[in-house]
């Protein structure tokens, strides 16, 4: 069995179309000058650094890219299959009103499918599995009693009322924005959510959009991250991020969602280089020197589209802000794992499931059909998120696939328990990511700093989907961040 580094590794080559994509943005970093001078140096080859990287050569500006990793995609990551098929390891799912991502994998003749969502969830709860339809009256909420429906329901209700309150460009700006941000969303949840039931909704919600725990979030925060589930024309709302059918799981990309950024990075050329990660950004009179293993890179603005805890890894000088710097000091990643297992067929859907979980207990608590568009083979997917996460950021693979089958085995029967491969991506022990799938904001943080979050630091500008005003934390968000840096860039040069 593949170990995680040699499936990071061997990435690139994801599946078998993308191939020579990924040899030749290998190749091309690896050939790459020891010195270069550009207009513009980006920092990141992820969906935001190479879309903003994608904007600034069409209007002619001169750019390079460089990359830590050795393969482009950042949180978008292919993992190759022992038969030859390929699976997703990081961002995954595509829905309503992200238009940014979708126009982008059109542009680049990545199709799209259908998540696969016919037949029943299964909830998991007090030790009884009970199959639900998810087309019927309450939709896919999992069948808990009457009182809990009944206190989600004004629960949800009051979430999308108030996050229509937040103004997407800057959350801290909302009437109530101290109040809110004096709580974390636990304590929020706590007086509302008051039926048991209820809450158990809402803290699998929690655990499944942010991969972090209720108590460790601004309520704020997530007030905003529902706002931006959405798009100029549609306001965001909190079903929209839960739910597969209509909702931000509805799609997934033939080939793998790493397909998109390949691609974008095989239209860039050798102006991306990998196996560069940046060590310094310093200021050189009118321009600024970029310094990688490997590469240093003289450019007359630097865009900075990595996550915030890596990009405060850098050395800057003259250094940067205070307030920048203390927001980046305070905007930790999620805890979030993706444990995949193969079998020979998907078997699951014989018994008239979906693949889809909602459970209380466990290593994976929601889990999806992760199986290709043809069914040639079975594949379910499970997130390992926030406490869960964690407890197993220094177990072995075996461990840890073990607990993982524990879980499938007990939602899918015996036959779950054994996968012909199985393969695993830890993003907490990703070096260049260090958790995922965002950046996180606990009390405090965004109205104290939230203004430097997109502020420039002279020609030094941010990017990447923590920065976006749709769809934070979401491919989607990542696009649209690299389009508005690179429009704040041209109008500087």
């Amino acid at each position: 069995m593949a170990t995680e580094r040699q499936l990071s590794r061997r990435s690139l080559l994801g599946a078998a179309g993308a191939g020579a994509v990924g040899l030749t943005a290998s190749t091309a970093g690896t050939a790459a000058a020891a010195t270069r001078t550009a207009d513009v140096c980006v920092v990141g080859a992820g969906l935001a650094g190479l879309t903003a990287a994608r904007d600034l050569v069409a209007a002619g500006r001169t750019v390079v890219v460089l990359e830590a990793r050795d393969r482009v995609g950042g949180r978008v990551l292919n993992l190759s299959l022992t038969n030859g098929g390929v699976t997703e390891g990081g961002g995954e799912f595509i829905g309503p009103t992200q238009d940014r991502i979708k126009a982008l994998a059109d542009s680049l003749g990545v199709a799209t499918f259908a998540t696969y969502n016919t037949g029943k969830n299964l909830l998991y709860k007090d030790g009884k599995k009970t199959p639900y339809a998810t087309d019927g009256l309450l939709g896919s909420v999992p069948p808990i009693d009457a009182a809990g429906l009944a206190n989600a329901a004004i629960v949800q209700a009051t979430l999308d009322d108030l996050a229509k309150q937040i103004p997407v460009d800057a959350p801290w700006t909302a009437a109530k924005a101290d109040e809110w941000d004096r709580q974390t969303f636990e304590t929020w949840l706590r007086a509302n959510a008051v039926i048991p039931s209820a809450k158990f909704l809402f803290d699998v919600a929690c655990t499944s959009i942010f991969s972090a725990e209720p108590r460790e979030l601004s309520f704020l925060f997530v007030l905003f991250y529902i706002a931006a589930a959405g798009n100029a024309s549609n306001p965001g709302t909190l079903e929209r991020l839960t739910e597969t059918a209509g909702g931000a799981q509805e799609l997934r990309f033939v080939g793998g969602s790493q397909l998109v950024p390949i691609k974008l990075a095989a239209t860039l050329g050798d102006r991306v280089v990998l196996n560069s990660p940046v060590r310094s950004i310093a200021k050189s009179g009118s321009q600024y020197v970029v310094t990688a293993d490997g590469t240093t890179v003289t450019a007359r603005r630097v865009v900075v589209a990595v996550p915030p805890p890596i990009a405060a890894r850098i050395t800057y000088d003259p250094a940067l802000p205070a307030a920048r710097d203390q927001l980046t000091q305070r905007l930790p990643m999620a805890s979030v794992g993706k444990a995949i297992a193969i079998y020979d067929t998907p078997f699951w859907r014989a018994d008239g499931l979906n693949g889809q979980v909602v459970s209380d207990s466990g290593v994976v608590s929601s889990t999806f059909d992760n199986s290709p568009p043809d069914a040639s083979y079975g594949a379910l997917m499970g997130f390992i998120e926030a406490d869960e996460a964690r407890k197993f950021d220094a177990a072995s693979e075996a461990e840890v696939r073990a607990a993982v089958l524990k879980d499938y085995a007990t939602y899918f029967g015996e036959k779950a328990a054994s996968p012909s491969s199985f393969v695993l991506q830890r993003w907490n022990n990703e070096p260049y990511t260090r958790g995922g799938p965002v950046s996180i904001a606990a009390p405090g943080v965004l109205t104290r700093y939230g203004p430097a979050l997109r502020t420039p630091v002279g020609g030094i500008h941010w990017a990447g989907t923590e920065t976006s005003t749709f769809w934070m934390g979401f491919m989607d968000g990542a696009v649209r961040s690299g389009e508005r840096v690179a429009k704040e860039v041209l109008g500087t040069l």
